[in-house]
């Protein structure tokens, strides 16, 4: 048994207690410093005599280099350049918020574009009658249809030159048959075959091409519905006869009151506006 551990246990005991003691009344006198006008008193005087304006400034001083100049490019240049940074940037740039994000707003510029596009046309139309009225701003006027017409001929083109370009590379491979008149005439008929396939395949599955649906026209019958494949051949024929004479077939769109050309007139058909 050792005796100074015997003599000292008791000034270790008291020490122990008084320690929580001590602990205790620190708490109590914190608790009444904070509770007074203390935290208040220091704010204020933290403002008045500008203490975080001259922390920022020393702050700039110790970063600036010995010239004078601060070198806060250079430190933007390392963290821009530094593999976290870009990690972080490449994250957030293609997350499915961001993605998202951008996605609604091409949406909606895209839309609103369309939207005003289509307001002006149908403005137009209407003050191209000679007898505007409300029956006759419930069809399409020329205006619109022809842009839906300009819309749709390129894309015609556009699948007339993927057909002829994978046909013209089969001719290749089978012998240098796309020399002469006999591809000559296979790619003259190719262009009125898609063309007459766009045209005819979307008027009577939906009642619209791409161009007529971006416009919000539609073609339907004297029933309303989409006409059928014989009525929309015939129809794409009587269009090929109004755009020959210099577009001359359109001239009645101007002064009928559904406002039909001469290919409506031949297919029994009617361009109506939609709204949304």
């Amino acid at each position: 048994m050792r005796f100074d551990r015997v003599a000292l246990g008791p000034v270790r005991a008291a020490a122990r207690s008084s320690r929580g003691i001590f602990e205790d009344e620190a708490g109590r006198a914190i608790d009444a410093l904070l509770a007074g006008p203390l935290p208040e008193a220091v704010g204020r005087s933290i403002v008045e005599h500008h203490v975080l304006e001259r922390v920022t400034a020393q702050m700039l001083e110790a970063a600036a280099t010995k010239d004078g100049e601060p070198h806060f490019e250079a430190l933007t240049a390392q963290v821009v350049q530094s593999p976290a940074f870009r990690r972080a940037l490449t994250e957030v740039l293609t997350s499915p918020e961001v993605r998202h994000a951008l996605t609604s707003q091409t949406a909606g510029f895209g839309q609103e574009v369309a939207a005003s596009g289509r307001a002006r046309l149908e403005q137009l139309d209407d003050q191209l009658p000679r007898k505007p009225s409300e029956s006759t701003r419930a069809f399409g006027g020329a205006a619109s249809r022809g842009v839906a017409l300009v819309i749709d001929a390129a894309l015609a083109q556009l699948a007339y030159l993927i057909v002829g370009g994978s046909l013209a590379l089969i001719l290749e491979l089978a012998g240098g048959l796309s020399r002469g008149a006999i591809a000559g005439g296979l790619f003259g008929g190719g262009w009125f075959v898609v063309t007459a396939i766009y045209f005819v395949a979307f008027w009577s599955i939906t009642g619209a091409t791409p161009g007529l649906a971006l416009m919000r026209l539609r073609v339907v019958t004297a029933a309303g519905a989409p006409p059928s494949v014989p009525r929309s051949i015939v129809r794409f024929v009587g269009l090929i006869l109004a755009i020959i004479p210099l577009l001359a077939g359109f001239v009645p769109v101007f002064f009928d009151k559904r406002r039909r050309a001469l290919q409506d007139f031949m297919a029994g058909t009617v361009v109506v506006r939609e709204r949304p």
